[in-house]
């Protein structure tokens, strides 16, 4: 008996070549990527939440991701029970902004799946911004079904009130809030791709501000996070006014995709331990 006969009847076989490649290719996804050379991805991220946010408040005047305001809005429909006025209506953007606001939260805490995986790695980004497309996707297919129309009238008048725009602006809010905790755990000059308003403070604050004629990445880079949030919401509309609310969020969707496969090409971090 030869021996690899001898292998296979003890139950031993040699690995093949397509093991290995698994190996390698599963040992390549495991590794951190570098934050220095994460900028694509993190301009995109920022891209889309101007785009995204472009969506909702044209519609609705609800933000996606700026929480602060869906926040201290729902503060407001609270207190408007005390001012003696006796309309304990809860009103649709009232209703609309918590939608947002408690699928945000149930993004975000979906992105703590990436803190089991390792936030930084390839295998997370791709995966946790994969679910960012399907989210999106999701929100395209609800608001077109709805029929509902793409801009408001008035803010006293939003363009949305269906059951499937509680669906859309769930699904939006929920991308947003699972990019947002993948940026933070990235921890770059990007800071959480969704939260500008730090982002100014920090720029503003930044020593460097006035070095023009030399490159600062603490500076530079929260500055092109700001202008791909403003040039995402400027995009965001001029699509939205050609092809509606599905349309633009079906542009995002295959966007979306494309920063999912980028991230299979970003350089891992020196070091990085293989897993």
């Amino acid at each position: 008996m030869s021996s690899d006969e001898k292998d296979v009847e003890n139950g031993f076989r040699s690995p093949s070549p397509s093991t290995g490649a698994v190996e390698r290719w599963r040992t390549y996804l495991f590794q951190d990527v570098d934050g220095k050379q994460c900028s694509f991805p993190l301009i995109s991220y920022c891209f889309m939440t101007g785009l995204i946010n472009s969506v909702g408040f044209s519609a609705i005047y609800v933000w996606m991701a700026f929480q602060t305001g869906n926040t201290v809005q729902l503060s407001l429909a609270v207190a408007r029970l005390f001012n003696g006025s006796h309309n304990y209506e809860f009103q649709l953007p009232d209703r609309l902004a918590l939608c947002s606001l408690l699928t945000f939260i149930g993004g975000a805490f979906i992105g703590r799946i990436g803190d089991k995986m390792g936030s930084n790695t390839r295998a997370w980004l791709v995966l946790g911004t994969f679910i960012q497309t399907v989210f999106t996707m999701a929100a395209a297919i609800a608001i077109w079904k709805s029929g509902e129309p793409a801009v408001a009238d008035a803010r006293s008048d939003v363009a949305w009130g269906s059951a499937l725009s509680f669906v859309c602006v769930g699904f939006m809010s929920a991308s947003m809030g699972l990019q947002g905790i993948m940026g933070k755990r990235v921890n770059t000059q990007f800071t959480t791709t969704v939260v500008l308003t730090t982002t100014w403070c920090e720029l503003m604050a930044e020593p460097s501000l006035f070095k023009i004629r030399k490159l600062v990445k603490s500076r530079d880079h929260k500055a092109v996070a700001i202008f791909a949030c403003f040039v995402g919401g400027f995009v965001g509309r001029a699509i939205l006014d050609r092809v509606g609310s599905a349309g633009t969020l079906g542009v995002g969707t295959g966007l979306r995709f494309l920063v999912t496969l980028s991230w299979i090409f970003v350089p891992a971090k020196k070091g990085a331990a293989k897993k």
